[in-house]
Protein backbone atom coordinates (compact mmCIF):
# COMPACT_ATOMS: atom_id res chain seq x y z
CA UNK A 1 0.00 0.00 0.00
CA UNK A 2 1.44 3.38 -1.02
CA UNK A 3 2.26 5.91 1.70
CA UNK A 4 1.95 8.84 -0.76
CA UNK A 5 -0.58 11.45 0.19
CA UNK A 6 -3.36 11.97 -2.32
CA UNK A 7 -2.70 14.84 -4.73
CA UNK A 8 -4.62 17.94 -3.79
CA UNK A 9 -7.10 19.03 -6.44
CA UNK A 10 -8.37 22.57 -6.04
CA UNK A 11 -12.15 22.83 -6.13
CA UNK A 12 -13.95 26.06 -6.78
CA UNK A 13 -17.45 26.30 -5.37
CA UNK A 14 -19.83 28.11 -7.69
CA UNK A 15 -22.54 30.15 -6.07
CA UNK A 16 -25.76 29.21 -7.81
CA UNK A 17 -27.30 32.54 -6.76
CA UNK A 18 -24.47 34.63 -8.20
CA UNK A 19 -24.67 35.99 -11.76
CA UNK A 20 -22.82 34.02 -14.45
CA UNK A 21 -20.35 36.82 -15.07
CA UNK A 22 -19.19 36.65 -11.45
CA UNK A 23 -18.59 32.90 -11.61
CA UNK A 24 -16.74 33.29 -14.90
CA UNK A 25 -14.31 35.79 -13.37
CA UNK A 26 -13.36 33.23 -10.72
CA UNK A 27 -11.56 31.23 -13.43
CA UNK A 28 -9.95 34.09 -15.31
CA UNK A 29 -6.52 33.59 -13.75
CA UNK A 30 -6.52 29.84 -13.28
CA UNK A 31 -4.09 27.69 -15.22
CA UNK A 32 -2.38 30.59 -16.99
CA UNK A 33 0.85 28.60 -17.10
CA UNK A 34 -0.74 25.80 -19.16
CA UNK A 35 -1.50 25.81 -22.87
CA UNK A 36 -4.52 27.89 -23.81
CA UNK A 37 -5.88 28.26 -27.32
CA UNK A 38 -9.60 28.91 -26.93
CA UNK A 39 -10.26 32.52 -27.73
CA UNK A 40 -6.63 33.25 -28.55
CA UNK A 41 -5.47 34.64 -31.93
CA UNK A 42 -4.40 32.08 -34.53
CA UNK A 43 -0.60 31.65 -34.69
CA UNK A 44 1.29 33.67 -37.26
CA UNK A 45 4.68 33.17 -38.90
CA UNK A 46 4.01 35.06 -42.13
CA UNK A 47 4.40 38.83 -42.41
CA UNK A 48 4.33 41.50 -45.09
CA UNK A 49 6.18 44.34 -43.42
CA UNK A 50 4.57 44.44 -39.97
CA UNK A 51 1.25 43.10 -41.21
CA UNK A 52 0.66 39.51 -40.04
CA UNK A 53 -1.04 36.86 -42.18
CA UNK A 54 -2.36 34.28 -39.73
CA UNK A 55 -2.69 30.54 -40.12
CA UNK A 56 -6.45 31.04 -39.96
CA UNK A 57 -6.32 33.27 -43.05
CA UNK A 58 -4.10 30.76 -44.84
CA UNK A 59 -6.48 27.92 -43.93
CA UNK A 60 -9.43 29.84 -45.40
CA UNK A 61 -7.50 30.58 -48.59
CA UNK A 62 -6.43 26.93 -48.99
CA UNK A 63 -9.90 25.97 -50.25
CA UNK A 64 -9.04 27.84 -53.45
CA UNK A 65 -5.72 26.00 -53.92
CA UNK A 66 -6.42 22.28 -54.05
CA UNK A 67 -3.42 19.95 -54.05
CA UNK A 68 -2.58 16.32 -53.33
CA UNK A 69 -0.29 17.56 -50.53
CA UNK A 70 -1.74 19.85 -47.86
CA UNK A 71 1.71 21.44 -47.52
CA UNK A 72 1.58 22.47 -51.17
CA UNK A 73 -1.95 23.81 -50.79
CA UNK A 74 -0.78 25.82 -47.76
CA UNK A 75 2.21 27.19 -49.67
CA UNK A 76 0.05 28.21 -52.66
CA UNK A 77 -2.47 29.88 -50.35
CA UNK A 78 0.26 31.75 -48.45
CA UNK A 79 1.82 32.93 -51.70
CA UNK A 80 -1.55 34.20 -52.98
CA UNK A 81 -2.22 36.11 -49.75
CA UNK A 82 1.24 37.69 -49.83
CA UNK A 83 0.77 38.83 -53.43
CA UNK A 84 -2.63 40.29 -52.58
CA UNK A 85 -1.20 42.21 -49.62
CA UNK A 86 1.79 43.46 -51.63
CA UNK A 87 -0.43 44.80 -54.39
CA UNK A 88 -2.85 46.32 -51.85
CA UNK A 89 0.01 48.19 -50.17
CA UNK A 90 1.40 49.35 -53.49
CA UNK A 91 -2.01 50.57 -54.62
CA UNK A 92 -2.22 52.68 -51.45
CA UNK A 93 1.28 54.05 -51.97
CA UNK A 94 0.46 55.06 -55.54
CA UNK A 95 -2.95 56.42 -54.65
CA UNK A 96 -4.58 54.13 -57.17
CA UNK A 97 -7.91 53.49 -55.35
CA UNK A 98 -9.05 57.06 -55.90
CA UNK A 99 -8.50 56.80 -59.64
CA UNK A 100 -10.07 53.45 -60.50
CA UNK A 101 -13.71 52.56 -61.16
CA UNK A 102 -14.39 48.88 -60.42
CA UNK A 103 -15.65 46.79 -63.30
CA UNK A 104 -18.62 44.44 -63.02
CA UNK A 105 -18.33 42.12 -59.95
CA UNK A 106 -14.96 43.68 -59.09
CA UNK A 107 -14.15 44.98 -55.61
CA UNK A 108 -12.32 48.27 -55.13
CA UNK A 109 -9.22 46.33 -54.05
CA UNK A 110 -9.35 44.13 -57.18
CA UNK A 111 -9.82 47.22 -59.35
CA UNK A 112 -6.80 48.87 -57.73
CA UNK A 113 -4.67 45.76 -58.29
CA UNK A 114 -5.74 45.61 -61.95
CA UNK A 115 -4.86 49.29 -62.37
CA UNK A 116 -1.41 48.77 -60.84
CA UNK A 117 -0.57 45.99 -63.26
CA UNK A 118 -1.90 47.98 -66.21
CA UNK A 119 -0.03 51.15 -65.23
CA UNK A 120 3.22 49.75 -63.91
CA UNK A 121 3.90 47.00 -66.44
CA UNK A 122 4.70 47.82 -70.01
CA UNK A 123 2.90 45.87 -72.72
CA UNK A 124 5.73 44.57 -74.88
CA UNK A 125 4.72 43.35 -78.31
CA UNK A 126 6.99 40.65 -79.82
CA UNK A 127 8.74 41.74 -83.00
CA UNK A 128 8.44 39.94 -86.31
CA UNK A 129 11.98 38.67 -85.81
CA UNK A 130 11.06 37.29 -82.37
CA UNK A 131 8.12 35.39 -83.85
CA UNK A 132 10.07 34.02 -86.81
CA UNK A 133 12.96 32.94 -84.59
CA UNK A 134 10.56 31.03 -82.34
CA UNK A 135 8.91 29.39 -85.36
CA UNK A 136 12.23 28.23 -86.80
CA UNK A 137 13.33 26.78 -83.45
CA UNK A 138 10.05 24.91 -82.92
CA UNK A 139 8.79 23.92 -86.36
CA UNK A 140 7.99 20.36 -85.26
CA UNK A 141 5.26 21.76 -82.98
CA UNK A 142 3.40 23.46 -85.77
CA UNK A 143 1.40 20.86 -87.67
CA UNK A 144 -2.25 20.56 -88.49
CA UNK A 145 -3.97 18.01 -86.19
CA UNK A 146 -4.11 14.34 -87.10
CA UNK A 147 -7.52 13.37 -88.41
CA UNK A 148 -9.36 10.21 -89.37
CA UNK A 149 -12.51 9.50 -91.35
CA UNK A 150 -14.69 7.15 -89.31
CA UNK A 151 -17.77 5.04 -89.98
CA UNK A 152 -19.46 3.12 -87.19
CA UNK A 153 -22.46 1.19 -85.99
CA UNK A 154 -23.52 1.94 -82.41
CA UNK A 155 -25.08 -0.93 -80.46
CA UNK A 156 -26.57 1.11 -77.61
CA UNK A 157 -26.61 -0.02 -73.98
CA UNK A 158 -26.85 1.94 -70.74
CA UNK A 159 -23.66 1.98 -68.63
CA UNK A 160 -25.36 0.30 -65.66
CA UNK A 161 -27.29 -2.34 -67.64
CA UNK A 162 -24.94 -5.35 -67.55
CA UNK A 163 -27.20 -7.61 -69.54
CA UNK A 164 -27.75 -5.07 -72.30
CA UNK A 165 -24.03 -4.38 -72.57
CA UNK A 166 -23.20 -8.07 -72.89
CA UNK A 167 -25.81 -8.38 -75.62
CA UNK A 168 -24.51 -5.26 -77.41
CA UNK A 169 -20.95 -6.60 -77.36
CA UNK A 170 -22.08 -9.98 -78.66
CA UNK A 171 -24.02 -8.36 -81.51
CA UNK A 172 -21.06 -6.11 -82.37
CA UNK A 173 -18.72 -9.11 -82.56
CA UNK A 174 -21.17 -10.89 -84.85
CA UNK A 175 -21.41 -7.87 -87.18
CA UNK A 176 -17.62 -7.53 -87.30
CA UNK A 177 -17.37 -11.17 -88.35
CA UNK A 178 -19.87 -10.64 -91.17
CA UNK A 179 -18.23 -7.38 -92.31
CA UNK A 180 -14.86 -9.10 -92.55
CA UNK A 181 -16.35 -11.17 -95.40
CA UNK A 182 -18.80 -8.56 -96.78
CA UNK A 183 -17.46 -5.03 -96.10
CA UNK A 184 -20.05 -3.53 -98.48
CA UNK A 185 -22.81 -4.30 -95.94
CA UNK A 186 -21.72 -1.58 -93.47
CA UNK A 187 -24.35 0.86 -94.79
CA UNK A 188 -27.02 -1.79 -94.33
CA UNK A 189 -25.90 -2.69 -90.82
CA UNK A 190 -25.82 0.98 -89.81
CA UNK A 191 -29.40 1.50 -90.98
CA UNK A 192 -30.63 -1.67 -89.27
CA UNK A 193 -28.71 -1.65 -85.99
CA UNK A 194 -27.14 1.73 -85.19
CA UNK A 195 -28.54 4.00 -82.47
CA UNK A 196 -26.53 6.95 -83.78
CA UNK A 197 -28.07 9.62 -86.08
CA UNK A 198 -25.17 8.92 -88.47
CA UNK A 199 -27.01 5.77 -89.55
CA UNK A 200 -28.78 7.95 -92.14
CA UNK A 201 -25.36 8.45 -93.78
CA UNK A 202 -24.37 4.81 -93.52
CA UNK A 203 -22.64 5.39 -90.16
CA UNK A 204 -20.30 8.08 -91.57
CA UNK A 205 -19.01 10.41 -88.83
CA UNK A 206 -16.88 12.37 -91.28
CA UNK A 207 -13.39 13.64 -90.48
CA UNK A 208 -12.58 13.64 -86.77
CA UNK A 209 -9.73 15.29 -84.92
CA UNK A 210 -8.71 14.48 -81.35
CA UNK A 211 -11.11 15.73 -78.73
CA UNK A 212 -14.22 15.89 -80.92
CA UNK A 213 -15.93 12.79 -79.55
CA UNK A 214 -16.54 11.09 -76.20
CA UNK A 215 -13.08 10.78 -74.53
CA UNK A 216 -13.02 6.98 -74.23
CA UNK A 217 -14.14 6.55 -77.85
CA UNK A 218 -11.69 9.19 -79.06
CA UNK A 219 -8.80 7.56 -77.19
CA UNK A 220 -9.40 4.17 -78.82
CA UNK A 221 -10.20 5.09 -82.42
CA UNK A 222 -7.06 7.19 -82.79
CA UNK A 223 -5.02 4.07 -82.02
CA UNK A 224 -6.62 2.06 -84.81
CA UNK A 225 -5.16 1.37 -88.23
CA UNK A 226 -6.99 2.03 -91.45
CA UNK A 227 -9.73 -0.51 -92.13
CA UNK A 228 -12.22 -2.48 -90.03
CA UNK A 229 -11.43 -2.75 -86.32
CA UNK A 230 -11.25 -6.40 -85.32
CA UNK A 231 -12.97 -5.83 -81.96
CA UNK A 232 -15.89 -3.75 -80.64
CA UNK A 233 -14.95 -0.32 -79.32
CA UNK A 234 -16.60 0.34 -75.97
CA UNK A 235 -17.92 3.72 -74.84
CA UNK A 236 -20.45 5.00 -72.32
CA UNK A 237 -23.09 4.69 -75.05
CA UNK A 238 -22.53 1.00 -75.71
CA UNK A 239 -20.34 -0.86 -78.25
CA UNK A 240 -19.26 0.38 -81.66
CA UNK A 241 -18.38 -1.45 -84.84
CA UNK A 242 -15.74 0.88 -86.29
CA UNK A 243 -14.07 1.25 -89.66
CA UNK A 244 -11.38 3.82 -90.41
CA UNK A 245 -11.88 4.83 -94.05
CA UNK A 246 -9.01 7.36 -94.29
CA UNK A 247 -6.17 8.68 -92.15
CA UNK A 248 -4.47 12.03 -92.48
CA UNK A 249 -1.36 12.70 -90.41
CA UNK A 250 -1.02 16.40 -89.61
CA UNK A 251 0.70 18.52 -92.24
CA UNK A 252 3.41 21.12 -91.49
CA UNK A 253 2.03 24.63 -91.06
CA UNK A 254 3.61 27.74 -92.56
CA UNK A 255 4.83 30.73 -90.57
CA UNK A 256 1.86 32.73 -91.87
CA UNK A 257 -0.52 30.06 -90.52
CA UNK A 258 0.79 30.38 -86.97
CA UNK A 259 2.09 33.95 -86.78
CA UNK A 260 -0.74 35.27 -84.57
CA UNK A 261 -0.60 32.21 -82.31
CA UNK A 262 3.14 32.67 -81.77
CA UNK A 263 2.80 36.42 -81.16
CA UNK A 264 0.11 35.86 -78.51
CA UNK A 265 2.20 33.15 -76.82
CA UNK A 266 5.37 35.25 -76.69
CA UNK A 267 3.46 38.30 -75.43
CA UNK A 268 2.00 36.19 -72.61
CA UNK A 269 5.44 34.82 -71.70
CA UNK A 270 6.93 38.31 -71.53
CA UNK A 271 3.99 39.54 -69.45
CA UNK A 272 4.39 36.72 -66.94
CA UNK A 273 8.12 37.41 -66.62
CA UNK A 274 7.47 41.11 -66.02
CA UNK A 275 4.90 40.29 -63.33
CA UNK A 276 7.38 38.00 -61.57
CA UNK A 277 10.08 40.69 -61.62
CA UNK A 278 7.61 43.29 -60.36
CA UNK A 279 6.47 41.07 -57.49
CA UNK A 280 10.08 40.37 -56.50
CA UNK A 281 10.65 44.13 -56.32
CA UNK A 282 7.57 44.46 -54.06
CA UNK A 283 8.85 41.59 -51.87
CA UNK A 284 11.98 43.61 -51.19
CA UNK A 285 10.16 46.93 -50.75
CA UNK A 286 7.71 45.60 -48.16
CA UNK A 287 9.88 42.92 -46.51
CA UNK A 288 8.07 39.60 -46.77
CA UNK A 289 9.02 37.23 -43.92
CA UNK A 290 8.12 33.58 -43.40
CA UNK A 291 7.03 32.70 -46.93
CA UNK A 292 10.29 30.92 -47.82
CA UNK A 293 9.88 28.59 -44.84
CA UNK A 294 6.29 27.72 -45.83
CA UNK A 295 7.34 27.04 -49.44
CA UNK A 296 10.32 24.96 -48.28
CA UNK A 297 8.02 22.80 -46.12
CA UNK A 298 6.06 21.89 -49.26
CA UNK A 299 9.13 20.79 -51.24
Amino acid sequence: MSNELPRSVPIRVIDANAPESSNARLHEHEGQDGPRSLGQPAPCTLFVGETPISEAEIAREMQHHRSMKPEQSRADAARALVVRELLRRESERLGVPAEVTPMERETEEEAAIRAILENELEDRVPTEDDCRRYFEQNQERFRSPDRIRVRHVLLAAAPDDVGARLQARSTAEKLIGELADHPERLDEFAMRHSACPSKEQGGDLGWLTRGQTTPEFDRQVFRLREGLAGFPVESRWGYHVVRIDEMDGGQPLTFADVHDQIADYLALQVRQQEIQHYLMMLHERYRVRGLDDIVAAAA
